[in-house]
């Protein structure tokens, strides 16, 4: 990696330390007044390269005061001291660009060096020797007006038996409100301030601001901030600086940075990789991610984002809205409940050295998961942040247990492989449909598409789509088979766990399910009870 990354400097305001430069945990009672934390953005040293964001942290974690969503503050709460991990969190101080993006290529500056602070939260091994040198970085999905932290979600437990570092980044104004709701104090800090006044003319009208998600936006602040912000980040995280607990000196060495986003960011992947990427090659003559994974999106579903807050999205047709020669590998997974909406997202997958990409759709999978909210956090805390808690079930009953998370969990191996070893992923077929509508087989699941056991030694129906409040119309549902096709289908139990593992092994072995994956569902078949 060249190294030609800036260093922050340390600086004061009162009695906090905003770079952190000596490791120093910091209450959240320090927090800096406005003029304070617009000083701190001004101290980035500016180069060639990408400037790095001031740091303050690791903010101090206590009974009554801890990270929002914290892996200890879930629904489902997990320890991550048993796995030999630490949680911390940082909050990033700089100044960013507000864009425009009249045309295909590199982004333009629309205003220039507006100041923000946002928060980090980092997951990682507290011995550098366990670590992969793998940094996944996530733009936190605001969809529910909070941050989830669906990666970590889908691939948590993968993440840490790799010995993998999972960062997540607080991504848009919205979720900073929930932030400052939830802990005021804590969270006095964060700012994503408009850099244009109200009066402004290019400050567009309350109703014209274009946001995936309607009325979440606010004239005051800017969306658009998260461009810099994930680069800035990105670069503090391969840099040296005294304040990343990455660092080579704290015997740690980061070696690949993996861009992540699901849904609504996985739209803003789309927008990253096409607007910002190039700049940030000019910049620092190689990219800062090594590879990204584009999520749940594409097409008319969250198929990109506005590169500000008043911008209009590049029509279907654009080139935009595909990718093609980005010069690091992509991988794209639509599942069953959205592919059909991000059906103009297809492209065909090529191993040429400069346009490496992978098209996927998963079969029986859907796109709001329980996992999403298992790791999300705990019921109370989103009551407190002034949110609404996502509901678990639909009319149809509960969210779809389909386990997306081994196509998930297959895809970031082999990302990994086609980086480090150049050994190309594995293809899978399109979900097959004709005349607009999906091709379904005997049993009402999908054909084509990402395979898997649970589609291809079925008990169940499973559907991308239900009804109900909130995001039910891409949660999806189970529909169980009865005792009486289950006999039909599978004279005996025994019957049923063979053809499971004739399948998983397959799967495994085309390297569309890792083995931990393929033994956990043969584990499962074993344990099956027909009704």
């Amino acid at each position: 990696m060249k190294k030609n990354w800036s260093t922050a400097l340390c600086i004061f305001a009162g009695s906090l330390t905003l770079s952190g430069c000596g490791g120093d945990s910091i209450t959240a009672s320090q927090s800096p007044s406005t003029d304070a934390r617009m000083a701190s953005a001004g101290a980035i040293v500016a180069n060639a390269g990408t400037p790095l964001p001031v740091i303050s942290g690791p903010i101090a974690t206590t009974a009554d005061s801890y990270p929002f969503g914290a892996a200890d503050h879930t629904l489902i709460p997990e320890d991550l001291k048993k796995h030999g991990y630490v949680e911390e969190e940082y909050f990033a101080s700089g100044k960013a660009n507000v864009y425009d993006w009249p045309a295909p290529g590199a982004a333009v500056v629309r205003t220039a060096d507006a100041p923000y602070t946002t928060r980090v939260l980092i997951r990682r091994p507290a011995n550098g020797k366990k670590f992969s040198g793998n940094v996944i970085v996530e733009m936190l999905n605001p969809s529910n007006l909070f941050d989830l932290n669906i990666g970590w979600g889908l691939s948590g437990k993968q993440f840490l038996d790799n010995g993998d570092v999972w960062v997540g980044i607080t991504a848009k104004p919205v979720a900073v409100n929930a932030l400052k709701n939830f802990n005021p104090q804590r969270y006095a800090a964060l700012f994503w301030d408009n850099p244009l006044p109200l009066d402004d003319a290019r400050n567009c009208p309350a109703g014209a601001i274009n946001s995936i998600i309607a009325g979440d936006s606010s004239r005051t602040t800017e969306n658009g901030l998260i461009w810099d912000i994930y680069s800035q980040v990105g670069a503090w995280l391969k840099s040296n600086a005294s304040t990343n607990p990455l660092r080579n000196s704290a015997g740690f060495k980061v070696e690949k940075l993996y861009g992540f986003g699901y849904s609504q960011t996985g739209g803003y992947m789309y927008t990253y990789i096409n607007a910002i990427h190039p700049l940030d090659v000019q910049k620092n003559g190689v990219p800062i991610y090594d590879a990204y994974v584009v999520a749940v999106a594409g097409g008319n579903f969250a198929g990109i984002s506005a590169i500000n807050q008043c911008a209009t999205n590049p029509p279907l047709s654009d080139p935009r809205r595909h990718f093609s020669n980005v010069g690091v590998p992509i991988m794209q997974i639509m599942s069953q409940s959205d592919y059909l909406f991000g059906i103009h997202s297809r492209r065909p997958d090529s191993d040429a050295p400069a346009d490496r990409y992978r098209h996927y759709e998963m079969a029986g999978a859907g796109h709001a998961t329980p996992q999403e909210l298992y790791s999300a956090a705990a019921p109370a805390d989103i009551l407190a942040a002034g949110r609404s808690i996502p509901p678990m079930s639909c009319n149809e009953g509960p969210r779809s247990r389909f386990p997306s998370s081994i196509h998930f969990n297959a895809l970031l191996q082999n990302l990994d492989l086609w980086v480090r070893k150049g050994i190309a992923p594995p293809r899978a077929n399109p979900i097959e449909v004709v005349g607009g509508q999906p091709v379904k087989d005997g049993f009402g699941n999908l054909v084509g598409g990402l395979r898997s056991p649970y589609v291809d030694v079925p008990t169940s129906t499973w559907n991308g789509s239900s009804t109900g409040a909130s995001f039910c119309f891409i949660a999806g549902h189970e529909i169980p088979f009865d005792g009486a096709r289950l006999a039909q289908l599978y004279p005996n139990h025994g019957d049923y766990v063979t053809k499971v593992i004739e399948s998983a092994q397959r799967l495994e072995s085309e390297r569309l399910l890792t083995p931990r994956d393929s033994q956990e569902i043969v584990k499962e078949a074993a344990q099956f009870q027909a009704p």
